[in-house]
């Protein structure tokens, strides 16, 4: 199956995850404290495992390749492609009743370097009925659900070409060592673009930046259980012909922490040297 039908295979499933996950939502929910101390905020949320499950058995009766990206083996072969799901990305958004929230797919291949990459993204955004997808070297599309039917449209970033008088997303954890460099690079740049915005999800900052929503996004320690996250809207991005970084200008990896910048690439220049101060220092690593 050719990349292109495989995304649209994939946005499938994410839409069809959607509907239930969407109904969930709706119903009355039990706001019971979240503990800080646990590994991330998804622990003790049955929907996202739910929604998981589904995603992988569905995909894997359209194609299961090598597997499941994060039960790969320790070392893979050059050709083997693994699925990377990440249930609900924005759980808590989720569990508030708000719209910002997403279902991200993305398909990882291995070079012939024993490199893996992302070369398949889907993020769909059930409440706000959009859907993206992406898939190398085939261009990204956003379809938005209307009243006479799903409009599907090419996406391309902004064309704004300085900081000042952009708009700007960012993202940060409850950790306050990671949420205090995000905000150290919010107040650095506070002035210069039009807004600055905390919504989130990654996933959906980054099809943001995509589309030309925004003209910028970053988010400081992204962590292993960001990858779904990262890596389906990094493939958006890249095929939508925007640029997605680490904060020093080296490329994300995909099996270690991660500062990230998305840009539409002509404020790059201008954000980069801003985020180079703040970077993590070695014994924060």
């Amino acid at each position: 199956m050719e990349l292109r039908e495989l995304a649209l295979e994939a946005a499938r499933v994410a839409q069809d995850a959607g509907k239930h996950a969407l109904n969930d939502q709706m119903l009355p929910r039990d706001f019971s404290p979240i503990d800080p101390a646990q590994h991330d905020y998804n622990e003790g949320l049955e929907i996202e495992r739910r929604i998981s499950r589904f995603i992988l058995n569905r995909l894997g009766y359209i194609d299961a390749f090598d597997g499941d990206w994060d039960e790969r083996p320790e070392q893979s072969q050059p050709g083997q492609r693994y699925w990377c799901v990440g249930g609900i990305d924005g759980v808590i958004n989720y569990s508030r009743s708000m719209a910002e929230w997403a279902i991200p797919i993305s398909l990882f291949e291995f070079n012939e370097m024993g490199h893996a990459d992302p070369i398949l993204g889907v993020v769909h955004a059930p409440a706000l009925n959009l859907t993206y997808l992406a898939a190398r070297r085939q261009g990204a599309i956003r379809i938005r659900k209307t009243p006479i039917g799903e409009k599907r449209e090419k996406i391309i970033p902004s064309t704004n070409a300085h900081l000042d008088g952009s708009v700007v997303g960012f993202g940060m954890s409850h950790r306050p060592a990671e949420s205090k460099r995000a905000l150290d690079v919010v107040a650095a740049i506070a002035g210069r673009p039009a807004d600055i915005k905390r919504i989130g999800p990654a996933s959906l900052d980054l099809c943001k930046v995509a589309d030309g929503t925004y003209d910028a996004y970053f988010e400081p320690h992204l962590h292993s259980w960001d990858v779904p996250a990262m890596s389906a809207g990094a493939v958006v991005i890249w095929e939508a012909e925007g640029r997605f970084r680490q904060w020093n200008g080296d490329g994300v990896h995909w099996r270690g922490e991660n500062d990230v910048v998305a840009s539409n690439g002509l404020i790059a220049d201008e954000l980069r040297p801003i985020l180079e101060q703040h970077l993590r220092r070695s014994d924060e690593e």
